[in-house]
């Protein structure tokens, strides 16, 4: 299903009259557009996608769902670009909520076109502060995206959000989280293996050593790379992981 929010409750038919106005679908799929001043204390975290993750043949990307453990949930993506930055956003123990393609933003050009943009992500940090997320490779930010990107920080810095224009994340965190990621789901949570691990790595060793000393690395180490998953247990994921990588608890002693 197609949402144009071009007349929806409350809303007007093209470009606002003056400043910004959101269009954005609530859980049980009503549609709404105000002026942004009215809505900012919206949970952006909780819509419903204003836009449609299309696939069809030949198309350049690679759309998909990606399970959110933060959200308890399927987040869409509509790229692998994407999916890298919402898996980092499902890591950083700090984000409460992520949602797509969360609203329209609509606003009328110095000559009175109206013009709109979706953002990628919004999300929620848990000190209740708001970020909202585009994401495009650097070398394909033509002069239209700037305008809409610009545009779109200039309205996110009349709410008090933070705006994240991202591209490429660093190779080494992404193949690292990558790699915590298959193991994110609860399943994986198994007792009383969990509360070993947590224990033998009050002090610091290394991953390989730590899990040798709490059984069978097979049956251990989904457990651990879960915990280090969930921040439980931490370790550096700026620089690969690999058996002798420090594991600890995090908490400063």
């Amino acid at each position: 299903m197609v949402h144009a929010l071009g007349v929806v409750p409350g809303g007007v038919t093209g470009p606002p009259a003056e400043g910004f106005e959101v269009g954005y679908i609530d859980l049980g799929g009503s549609e709404y557009r105000r002026p942004l001043s009215d809505v900012w204390a919206t949970r952006f975290e909780d819509v419903v996608p204003v836009r449609e993750f299309k696939s069809y043949k030949g198309q350049r990307h690679l759309p998909g769902l990606w399970w959110s453990s933060t959200a308890g949930g399927h987040i869409g993506y509509e790229s692998w670009l994407e999916r890298d930055h919402v898996m980092l956003l499902d890591f950083d123990p700090t984000v409460v909520g992520v949602s797509s393609q969360p609203f329209w933003l609509f606003w009328a050009s110095d000559g009175g076109k109206g013009i709109s943009h979706a953002p990628d992500y919004f999300a929620r940090r848990d000190d209740g502060t708001a970020v909202v997320i585009d994401c495009r490779p650097a070398n394909r930010r033509g002069p239209r995206d700037w305008v809409k990107f610009e545009a779109t920080r200039a309205a996110c810095d009349q709410v008090g959000w933070e705006f994240r224009l991202v591209g490429d994340p660093d190779e080494i965190v992404v193949r690292n989280v990558r790699w915590l990621a298959g193991y994110r789901t609860p399943r994986h949570r198994v007792e009383p293996v969990a509360s070993v691990l947590r224990e033998v790595f009050a002090e610091p060793l290394p991953l390989m050593d730590g899990a040798a000393a709490v059984g069978d690395p097979i049956a251990v180490l989904p457990v651990l790379f879960h915990l280090l998953w969930s921040h439980e247990l931490v370790v550096d994921v700026s620089v690969p992981l690999h058996a002798a990588s420090l594991v600890s608890s995090g908490v400063v002693r």
